[in-house]
């Protein structure tokens, strides 16, 4: 039974935690998530799925690739409630960062979480999603 690879988009703002950051730390812990949904996402997650790291408010754009290296455990920054955090691991920069207005403008992109509840900073991304930011990001 072959083990089917899932795929994420998780929300970082760049000034808090940019890209090329996450790069040069070679892993991070996601932790400080605090929306019940999101956290599900990362509970969901399992290692070698992947994820899109999404540039929010400051530059709204796909920098690269993510993947879970470490699946979901308890989040040390938590002082209280049940939540969970994930390690991932700098997996590959993208050639063009894909922005939103690449994504709003591509009709294979237009059902994407991204686009129905843009607050969600942990959110599924379809296989065929995936492929078409791939695609994007290709140029």
């Amino acid at each position: 039974m072959s083990k089917s690879r899932h795929y994420w988009l998780i929300k970082q703002e760049p000034t808090s935690y940019a890209w090329s950051a996450f790069v040069k730390d070679g892993r991070a812990a996601w932790t400080g998530v605090r929306n019940f949904g999101a956290r599900n996402n990362l509970r969901a997650m399992r290692k070698g799925d992947v994820a899109v790291y999404y540039h929010s408010v400051v530059g709204k754009e796909a920098m690269g690739l993510a993947q879970v290296d470490v699946e979901a455990y308890p989040d040390p920054t938590a002082d209280e409630g049940d939540w969970s955090c994930v390690d991932f691991v700098p997996l590959k920069a993208f050639p063009h960062p894909v922005t939103l207005d690449m994504i709003k403008g591509s009709p294979k992109l237009k059902e994407m979480v991204l686009l129905k509840n843009s607050r969600l900073s942990v959110q599924p991304v379809t296989a065929a999603e995936f492929a078409e930011i791939e695609k994007l990001a290709k140029g």
